[in-house]
């Protein structure tokens, strides 16, 4: 009964055709408690980054902040926190995952929260993120002797029986190590040691190099293939025996056929940016650094790479700035995907950085040789407003437009269209 009605504000209202993302105004808690109505078991990844509870005004409980000397600061970050991923979990679809991003503050104690929310056999891994170029570490406080420069992204699955992520594309420096110095049709390759450790009397064979050199395996080794795959190998092309044609054969493997890679657990600001480039990218679209320690664009595209597909809906119940926003609205653009947002923002900010930045990507933001196209795609900005009833009539501070809108949303999960 407590319910809230949604307000739209049609101000903010972006309509380019098709499925539409939204943002939520508002109490996190409640909002989620609304979205458990709309869109429970329809979540495919939610990524957040809830408050890392350092005492520097970051985290408020019972409406006041959470100091560095208060005795039950860890408990309190745990009951604020419970409630959330209680409902994340109810969102998540069957093969859904979660990303936790968080700092060594409230690790040890999410990790034992989400063990029990999600279960231990749902924990998929922990990801260790260079978060920051030059030494410090994110949310404050540093060691002379030993400097922080990385946070930490939990991950769990609503059921890990499930396949829950992809292979990530084979791009920038990595595709950058496939050559093609003998011009071979099928494209760049690498090579890999045709040899291995040990003697195996099948594959001890004797073997002509193209510059018509005799060679059985190195002292200690054998060759990796029976001599019948060996045969097919060079038929095909396969084999690469140096440019003088003399060196003990390596096998090729290319570019074309690979399907992508899987990641390590320790992410390099090289790959995922750092913060200090995440607040260029907000400055260079709101005009002027707004924004503390926002998220890169480029990690959260990992992410959404790693464990979602082009129609996924997304969840960011601690928006921020809007990064979330930002890289699906670029994946979508680069792959004509159809995923979908869904943010949530308490914070007072929520209009003028984190829709507006929203609105900037979509429409396109910069002058002259700064000029960014904009993305394409739809959004729609609520405010969470008066519960619908009081007891069990209707409220009557709430507009009878209101309704309809609440109603036509609860139903739809679209804006009202009248």
């Amino acid at each position: 009964n407590n319910t809230p009605v949604l307000t739209e504000e049609k101000e903010l209202f972006i309509d380019n055709g098709g499925e539409m993302n939204f943002l939520i105004e508002g109490d996190n808690l409640a909002s989620l408690k609304l979205l458990e109505k709309t869109h429970r078991g329809s979540i495919d990844l939610i990524y957040i980054d809830p408050p890392y509870n350092t005492g520097i005004k970051d985290f408020i409980y019972d409406d006041d902040y959470v100091d560095k000397e208060d005795g039950f600061k860890h408990s309190k970050w745990v009951s604020f926190m419970t409630k959330r991923l209680e409902i994340a979990r109810k969102l998540l679809t069957e093969e859904g995952v979660i990303f936790i991003q968080i700092s060594d503050i409230e690790l040890a104690q999410l990790r034992l929260l989400c063990d029990s929310t999600f279960g231990e056999d749902n924990f998929l891994n922990i990801i260790s993120v260079n978060m920051k170029n030059i030494a410090g570490a994110s949310g404050g406080g540093e060691d002379k002797k030993f400097k922080k420069n990385c946070e930490y992204i939990l991950i769990y699955a609503k059921n890990s029986q499930n396949d829950c992520f992809n292979l990530l594309d084979i791009e920038g420096k990595d595709a950058a190590k496939f050559k093609n110095p003998d011009n071979d049709p099928r494209g760049p390759w690498v090579s890999s040691d045709f040899t291995a450790q040990g003697w195996r009397p099948n594959q001890m064979y004797e073997i002509t190099t193209p510059s018509g050199i005799k060679m059985l395996p190195p002292e200690g080794r054998c060759w990796r293939h029976l001599e019948s795959v060996y045969k097919e190998l060079l038929a095909e092309g396969r084999l690469w025996f140096g440019a003088d044609g003399c060196g003990v054969p390596r096998k090729k493997t290319y570019l074309n056929e690979r399907e992508g890679k899987g990641t390590w657990t320790w992410w390099t600001n090289t790959e995922v940016r750092h913060t200090q480039e995440a607040t260029q990218e907000v400055a260079a679209i709101l005009g002027k650094a707004v924004f503390d320690y926002p998220k890169p664009v480029r990690l959260l595209q990992r992410i959404f790479k790693l464990a979602a597909s082009p129609n996924s809906i997304i969840l960011d119940s601690f928006a921020g700035s809007g990064t979330t926003a930002h890289a699906v609205l670029n994946m979508n653009k680069a792959d004509g995907g159809h995923r979908k947002f869904i943010l949530v923002e308490m914070m007072d900010y929520a209009d003028s950085i984190t829709a507006e930045r929203v609105k900037r990507v979509i429409r396109g933001y910069g002058e002259g040789k700064n000029a960014v196209e904009g993305t394409g795609g739809n959004f729609s900005f609520y405010d969470l407003g008066e519960p619908l009833l009081v007891g069990d009539c209707l409220n009557e501070a709430v507009a009878p437009e209101k309704i309809r809108e609440y109603i036509w949303f609860m139903e739809t999960k679209q804006p009202y269209a009248p």
